[in-house]
């Protein structure tokens, strides 16, 4: 099978490579410093290229459950082969990495623990209770502290940091609860199977609305510009809220997957806040 340039696009997710690299920048222009210019381009491409072969092997993990609901994905298509995806996820894996050593080491040692995570999740921890939604949600917030450390100012970006730890854990449930018919096809013990499709939602619930509060808390005690708050009240929370009302009246998979896609629409608009919340002075 010959390997498709477009397949192979399609694989790695170009939209969600692309909000990582976002949140990397984010992270570095939170601390106040965008200095050395040169270790936050390297850091946003060693971060969307370890994102990118994240996404590859965790498509090569799931090819038989992708079968069920997924079919028209590079892989159960058969449009790429799977040794195909392997290999690109090893390269973007190793290019990724490379590119970190000339950041700084505690950037290596993050770039190395992430992509050594991302396989780790893929074959092991995705199909176990709520450590595969932890682990996602911890890779996906340390996008904003490996900017940070480009610019060796790694504690200003703890806050959204936590922001981007809260959203993918409930974003990641609710995924779980639209995709359990297909999970239960390769042994999953996901919440929504163990528990049930209402204790998930709870959860999920209950993540969102713990981020909601969590929003408010900077502004509240003055960390961020007056721009802030509007854009993250009507652009985020307001949009939480609509889509926990959604999936609570509507939990079928259709409605989930609407809901899942909003969301991860909707991290743009968070990071959009974080941008011009952010004292410029």
């Amino acid at each position: 099978m010959s390997f498709s340039l477009s397949a192979g696009f399609r694989l790695i997710r170009p939209v969600n490579v692309l909000v990582g690299a976002a949140s990397v920048f984010v992270g570095a222009f939170v601390t106040g410093a965008l200095r050395p210019p040169g270790a936050i381009v390297l850091a946003c491409i060693s971060g969307a290229l370890i994102m990118a072969g994240g996404n590859v092997i965790n498509d090569y993990c799931d090819i038989e459950i992708d079968r069920v609901n997924k079919a028209d994905r590079p892989l159960p298509s058969g449009r790429i082969s799977p040794g195909h995806a392997l290999r690109l996820s090893i390269i973007l894996f190793v290019l990724g990495i490379f590119f970190s050593i000339f950041i700084n080491s505690a950037a290596l040692l993050i770039a190395i623990f992430v992509a050594l995570g991302l396989v780790f999740y893929s074959f092991r921890l995705k199909r176990t209770l709520l450590a595969g939604n932890i682990a996602v949600s911890l890779f996906s917030a340390l996008a904003f502290l490996y900017g940070s450390l480009a610019v060796d100012r790694w504690q200003q970006a703890l806050i959204p940091a936590g922001f981007a730890f809260l959203f993918h854990l409930g974003r990641e449930i609710v995924k779980d609860v639209q995709d359990q018919a297909a999970d239960l096809t390769g042994a999953a013990t996901t919440l929504p199977i163990r528990f049930g499709t209402r204790t998930a939602l709870a959860v999920a619930s209950g993540v969102f609305s713990l981020l909601i509060l969590a929003t408010l808390v900077p502004y509240c005690m003055s960390m961020y510009d007056d721009l802030y708050l509007p854009v993250v009240l009507v652009g985020v929370d307001l949009v939480i809220v609509i889509m926990l009302y959604l999936m609570w009246t509507n939990p079928s998979p259709e409605s989930l997957g609407r809901v899942s896609n909003i969301l991860k629409a909707d991290m743009v608009v968070g990071l959009l806040a974080l941008y011009l919340g952010i004292p410029k002075a």
